[in-house]
Formats: structure tokens, sequence, C-alpha cells
């Protein structure tokens, strides 16, 4: 078995293990997550850790969708890990439970035929020792403060987990666990993973905590606007029946519910401008929480009919017969001379015109 310890220190060159591929999750040391395996290459590389020292090396692909992927096909940072436990089902795929130990870097593959083997080093931490600790100490403590309120946000994470963040000293430690935990992209904890500096990991994943808190607050106040519409419509739609049933037992038949259901057809089919259609459609939301029968209610079904009898969006062409004019004047009102003088000087100033401005 392989001794981390050690292998940190780099008292170990250049130890080989096989390579577990992975489509979309990056794993950090400290972690413990469950895992399905289906590829027979992965099958074959968790046969080859079991009959050695249930140690493999776990490697990102760079796209998820690749069904075979290659050497370059996947990054160059990972973990080793060890495997706690292995289950292998009929279907010939295997469900694992491991454990991430420390980082790694690929030095080159030694085997990719039956199952991919890869010789690996230890990643290079230069700087980690020169830390200002009360720098990291405030951003482990903000890092903390966020993840809890991110938590909250997202209702997905249980509190016993949030609690045990709490009780981490260990920068290193906390920044994985965080990182395990946090909804990100695979290429975002990637860059996370290959940060040789923890204080640099701890700035990158507290801007990520943030972020995804901007989302999850953008988020609640659209559910919140969503679900106040909602309800809106509902109370109208209860109300509604409720008005219904109790003109039922008033005795009022279905001729009036009809009746609404043509005038909304009508608003529907008349090409009205959209000032109109928005009054039209305001005055029937008041006719129908009417009672049919009131004076108000003949009032607003006239105005109705009216708005709606108007010939909107058509046109004919105009006459500009004058004499005509006169004669249906004449045949149509008695009297009103003056009035019907200004009418026909109207007329032949806009015949004259072809465009008259003015009353």
């Amino acid at each position: 078995m392989l001794d981390i310890d050690k292998f940190r220190a780099g008292e170990i060159k250049g130890p080989t293990l096989p390579v577990l591929t992975l489509r979309d999750i990056v794993i950090f040391p400290k972690m413990i997550v469950p895992l399905f395996v289906g590829r027979d290459k992965s099958v074959r590389a968790l046969e080859s850790a079991m009959q050695d020292n249930k140690q493999i090396f776990l490697l990102a692909q760079k796209d998820a969708a690749q069904d075979d992927p290659g050497p370059d096909d996947v990054y160059k940072i990972g973990s080793i890990a060890s495997i706690l436990q292995l289950l292998k089902l009929p279907d010939g795929t295997a469900k694992l439970m491991v454990e991430g130990l420390e980082r790694a870097r690929l030095e080159r593959f030694t085997q990719t035929e039956a199952f991919f083997e890869a010789r690996i080093a230890p990643m290079k931490g230069a700087g980690e020792t020169a830390q200002d600790s009360e720098q990291i100490r405030a951003l482990m403590r903000s890092l903390i403060s966020q993840f809890q309120e991110y938590a909250e946000l997202s209702k997905k994470m249980p509190a016993e987990i949030v609690n045990s963040l709490t009780q981490i000293e260990d920068a290193e430690r906390l920044a994985d666990s965080v990182s395990g935990h946090l909804h990100a992209p695979v290429a975002e904890k990637q860059k996370i993973l290959e940060m040789p500096s923890v204080n640099d990991r701890l700035e990158r994943i507290l801007a990520l905590v943030e972020s995804e808190i901007g989302v999850l607050q953008m988020q609640k106040r659209i559910r919140k606007r969503v679900k106040g519409q909602l309800e809106k419509t509902q109370r109208e739609y209860y109300l509604n029946e409720q008005m219904r049933a109790i003109q039922k037992e008033l005795g009022e038949d279905e001729s009036g519910r009809d009746e609404l259901a043509e005038i909304e057809k009508r608003i529907g089919e008349t090409k009205l401008s959209k000032e109109a259609d928005a009054k039209a459609r305001s005055e029937l939301k008041k006719l129908r929480q009417m009672s049919p029968v009131s004076a108000e209610a003949a009032v607003v079904r006239n105005y109705l009919d009216w708005l709606l009898s108007i010939p909107w969006g058509k046109r004919k062409r105009v006459k500009k017969d004058l004499a005509e004019a006169a004669k249906i004047l004449d045949e149509d009102h008695y009297g009103l001379d003056k009035i019907k003088e200004r009418v026909l000087e109207y007329l032949a100033v806009q015949q004259r015109t072809k465009k008259l401005r003015g009353p």
C-alpha cells in the first residue's frame, strides 16, 4: 500500500496506480463518495486495485460525454483514493465507496490497453508554509459563514454537514470539504484541485460560494413572485366559483354566463387597439363580478356592445361629392343651417388640401 505521508514528502519515487476516469465529478482529499462504474476498462482497473492495495488514482474527464476517453481526454491532476467498499452487480457494473487521500500529478501512462495505469508524482505546494496565518483564519471564518448561508438557501444540504464543517480547524481540509459539497461545474472544481496554495484555494472557493448565493437569492425571488401570481389567480378562480354558486342559488340561469363568454369571444376576434383591448377586458372583468340584473351591469354591457360595434381596423374610401353630402344632411336633419354649412366647408377644404388638420 502506498504510504501517503512518504509520498507527500517525496520519499517514494514514481509509484504506479490503476486509473479510474470519472465523467462528471471531481474527488477531493478527505471526501467519501459512492460511485457507479460500468465501462470495461474501469471495472478492470478496480479489479487490479483490489488485488494489489485497494488504492486507485482518480482523474476527471474533460468531456463527460466521451464514452471511451484516451490519455489526452483526462486532466493531469487527480486524487489518490482508497477503495472502502466494492460491490459487483449482476449486469457487470460495479458500485463502490472511495475515500480521497491525496492530490497527485500524472507523469505518464504506463498501460492503456486492458485498463489505464499511470506513474504519479506528488503535487508541489510551494509557498504554503509562508502563508499569513491571520489571513488564513479570516478566510476560513468567512468561508464557513458564507457556506452556512448557502446551505440555508439551497435547502438540500444536510445540517450535519454544515455542523461538521464548523469543527474543522485545518485550512486545507476545510477547502477540500467545502469544494466537495459545492454545486459547481467540473472544470471549476478541477481548477481548485490543481491549486497548490491553500490561500488561493480558499479565496477561489469563497468567490464561488458568494456567486452561488447570488444565484439562489435570485431563484428565491423568482419563486416568490411566481407563487404570488399563482395565488392571485387561484383566489380569483375561487371567488368566481363562489359567485356562480350564489347566482345559481338565487335562481339565475346560465344565459348570463353564455353572454359573457360571447362578449369575451367578440373581444378576441375584434381588431382592437392596445388601449381599447385593455379597457374592454377590464370592463368584462368588472361585469363578471356584478349581478346580471343590476343597473350598473346594464351600463357596462351597453358600453362593451358600443365599443365592439365600432369598425376597428376597417377603412372605406372617402366620398368627396359635396352635392351628395348636402342632400344627405338635408334629408337627415331639419334646420341647423349653420351647422350644415360648417360641415360642408370642412369637407370642401379637405377635398382641396387632401390632408386637413384640426377639428
